[in-house]
C-alpha cells in the first residue's frame, strides 16, 4: 500500500530563545526538519506534506530546497496536534494509501522503524510508536494489552497506578488517510488549552471496533528537541551515531570522538579520516580516499586514491579525480582537478579546471574575481605552474605549458610554452648595507627618545 507523510513543523519553540523557527535549527548541518524529511523519503511515498506555522514562508522555503515536491500547508490559528493535521486534509483528499505523522523537532526516527508500522497496519487500523522510557516524567503513557493499545493517557489525567507505566508515547502515528481524517473530525477540544489532540484518535478508533497497535522503538529516537540544551545533546547523539556508522561501514576514523559529520555525508569503505576533520553538507568521499588532519569539506566529491590535507579546505563544487593530491593550507572551490593532479600547498585554486597529471606550485592565486563577476581559469594536461604564479582569468594555460615562478599571467599561454610574467629585477650594489644602517640609526634615535 502507497504511503504519505504529514510533518508537524508550526511550533514557534519558545523555549529555543531564537528568532529562527525551531525546526530550522541544525543538527549534523541540516535543519532538523530535514532530518524528518530524509527518514520520509527513505520509505519512497507518494506525498509529503508539511504543516507551517511560525515563519511560514521560511519553513516553507527550507522544506522545498529539500526536495521541490514537498508540499506545505498553514495552520493558523495553531489549535493542536490533530488540527495541524486536519490541514493536509484537502491536499490528500485523493490519496487512498496510509499516512505517517512524523513532527519536524524530532530527527532521530529511523527509516526502519516507520516501515515496523507501515506492517503492523496489517494488524491495526491504528498504529501508534511507543517507547521504554528511563524516565517517564511528563510523557503520555501507553495503556496496553499485548501489543493491543487501550488508550493513551496524558500525565496529568493519569491516575498513580498509570503513572508507573513506563511505556510512553512519542506522538508518531500511522493509519489510512481516510481514517486519520475520519477520526479527527470527531476529536473534541474539551481540555484546558481548548485543543484538539491526535492522542485522541486510538480511543475514537477503538469506540468504532476498531483495533489500535503499538510499535515501540529505542528511546534515543524519540527525542524532541525543545531547548538549546536539547539542540546540543541531538548533536552529540547525530554524531555518535554518524561516526559508530562510519565505522561499522569500513571507514577508518584515526580519532573518531574529534570527526564531525553531516546530515548527507557519503564516505566509502576504505576511506581514512584523520582527526579533527570537519564535514559540511553534500560531501561525497569515495572508496580508498585519505582525508588527513584538521580538514574542512563541505559540497565536494574526491574520488578513489585521493589525499587531501592536512590543514586543507575544499568547499561547494570541488571535484578531485583519482589520485589527485591537494596538500596543507590548499583552498578549491568550484574547481576540476583531473587524475593525477598535484597541489602541494599554500595554494587557492577557484573557479577552475586542471589537466591531468598537472603540478601547481606553492602560493599559486587562480585571481577570480574581477569585483562584479567571476571568471574561469583554464589549464591543460601536464602542465607546471611555478611557485607564486597569479593566474588572472580568464586565462587559458596549455598542454605541457609551464609558468615560471614569481610570474602574473595575464594572457593565455600556448602549448608547451614557458611564460614569464615578472617585472625587471634591478640590484644595487651597496645600497642594502647603506639602508639597514640607516633604518637602525633611525630606530636608535626613537628609543632614546
Amino acid at each position: 500500500m502507497a504511503v504519505s507523510f504529514i510533518i508537524l513543523a508550526a511550533g514557534m519553540g519558545s523555549r529555543m530563545n531564537s528568532d529562527t523557527p525551531k525546526v530550522l535549527h541544525h543538527v549534523g548541518a541540516a535543519p532538523l526538519l530535514h532530518h524528518a524529511l530524509t527518514a520520509a523519503r527513505a520509505l519512497e511515498p507518494s506525498r509529503i506534506v508539511v504543516v507551517t506555522g511560525h515563519e511560514a514562508a521560511q519553513v516553507a522555503k527550507s522544506a522545498e530546497a529539500f526536495d521541490p515536491s514537498v508540499e506545505c500547508v498553514l495552520q493558523e490559528p495553531q489549535l493542536g496536534t490533530a488540527h495541524a493535521v486536519d490541514m493536509a486534509a484537502p491536499l490528500l483528499a485523493d490519496f487512498a494509501g496510509d499516512v505517517i505523522v512524523l513532527y519536524g523537532d524530532t530527527p532521530f526516527i529511523r527509516p526502519e522503524t516507520l516501515q515496523a508500522m507501515r506492517d503492523a497496519r496489517a494488524h491495526h487500523s491504528v498504529v501508534v510508536l511507543g517507547f521504554e522510557a528511563k524516565d517517564p516524567g511528563r510523557y503520555g503513557r501507553l495503556v496496553v494489552s499485548g501489543d493491543d493499545l487501550e488508550r493513551i493517557v496524558e500525565y496529568k489525567d493519569s491516575t498513580d497506578e498509570e503513572r508507573l507505566i513506563t511505556l510512553c508515547n512519542s506522538g508518531v502515528l500511522c493509519a489510512s488517510a481516510k481514517l486519520i481524517f475520519e477520526l479527527i473530525s470527531k476529536v473534541e477540544n474539551d481540555n484546558e488549552a481548548q485543543e484538539y489532540y491526535l492522542t485522541d484518535l486510538p480511543a475514537l478508533a477503538r469506540a468504532q471496533g476498531l483495533s489500535a497497535g503499538v510499535v515501540t522503538c529505542d528511546e534515543s529516537e524519540t527525542l524532541g528537541v525543545n531547548t538549546r540544551q536539547q539542540l546540543a545533546e541531538a548533536e552529540a547523539a547525530f554524531q555518535s551515531r554518524a561516526r559508530s556508522d562510519a565505522l561499522e561501514n569500513g571507514v577508518t576514523l584515526t580519532a573518531p570522538e574529534t570527526v564531525f559529520f553531516a546530515l548527507d555525508t557519503h564516505i566509502g569503505r576504505d576511506a581514512i579520516i584523520g582527526p579533527n576533520v570537519i564535514f559540511g553538507t553534500a560531501v561525497t568521499i569515495e572508496s580508498g580516499a585519505e582525508i588527513k588532519g584538521f580538514c574542512h569539506l563541505e559540497g565536494c566529491h574526491v574520488s578513489r586514491g585521493a589525499t587531501v590535507g592536512p590543514f586543507a579546505r575544499l568547499r561547494p563544487g570541488a571535484e578531485l579525480a583519482e589520485d589527485v593530491h591537494v596538500g596543507n593550507f590548499v583552498e578549491i572551490k568550484n574547481a576540476i582537478l583531473d587524475e593525477g593532479v598535484k597541489v602541494g600547498h599554500l595554494t587557492y585554486i577557484g573557479d577552475a579546471d586542471i589537466g591531468e597529471f598537472t603540478n601547481i606550485g606553492a602560493g599559486t592565486v587562480t585571481c577570480n574575481y574581477d569585483g562584479v563577476m567571476k571568471h574561469r581559469t583554464k589549464i591543460g594536461k601536464r602542465a607546471f605552474i611555478g611557485s607564486s604564479t597569479m593566474l588572472v582569468a580568464p586565462v587559458i594555460v596549455g598542454n605541457d605549458a609551464l609558468t615560471a615562478s614569481g610570474s602574473v599571467i595575464t594572457e593565455n599561454v600556448p602549448d608547451e610554452a614557458l611564460a614569464l610574467g615578472r617585472a625587471e629585477q634591478v640590484n644595487k650594489p651597496g645600497l642594502a648595507t647603506k639602508l639597514m644602517a640607516r633604518l637602525k640609526s633611525i630606530k636608535a634615535a626613537k628609543g632614546s627618545s
